[in-house]
């Protein structure tokens, strides 16, 4: 068994393929519209999907906003210098909500980004 890949709802589909392709670098893999089912479906990562894990971004027709609820947490990215990734995502237009530093209770270098949305992602330094 694999990973395949995460599915995140989103409000405003054109404005979350931005970030994550844009703010993050990640690439749109695949987009495709489903008038029938109304909905849209697009692909983002940092590598294929035949060998990476993925985030599939559904946009359902005429939903701008969820309730993300207290149930899911983050996705996390490792980074080479979390500082240095929250600068860059910062100065792309990103919305850093943890500045670099050691994680409570540890060591691990972590920050926080967030998405349009809401969702958080995790920068874990490697």
């Amino acid at each position: 068994m694999k990973i395949l890949h995460t599915m995140l709802r989103v409000g405003d589909l054109e404005k979350s393929i931005a970030f994550y392709t844009e703010t993050l670098g990640m690439t749109l893999l695949r987009q495709h519209d489903y008038p029938e089912g109304k909905f849209t479906l697009a692909f983002v990562g940092y590598g294929s999907e035949d060998t990476d894990t993925v985030i599939e971004l559904t946009y359902n027709y005429g939903v701008d906003k969820y309730d993300l609820g207290n149930a899911f947490g983050h996705i996390a990215l490792a980074v080479p210098d979390a500082a240095a990734a929250c600068d860059a995502i910062r100065q792309r237009g990103g919305k850093v909500v943890r500045e670099a530093g050691p994680m409570k209770h540890g060591t691990t270098i972590i920050a926080f980004v967030e998405d349009p949305d809401g969702y958080k992602i995790e920068l874990i330094q490697r």
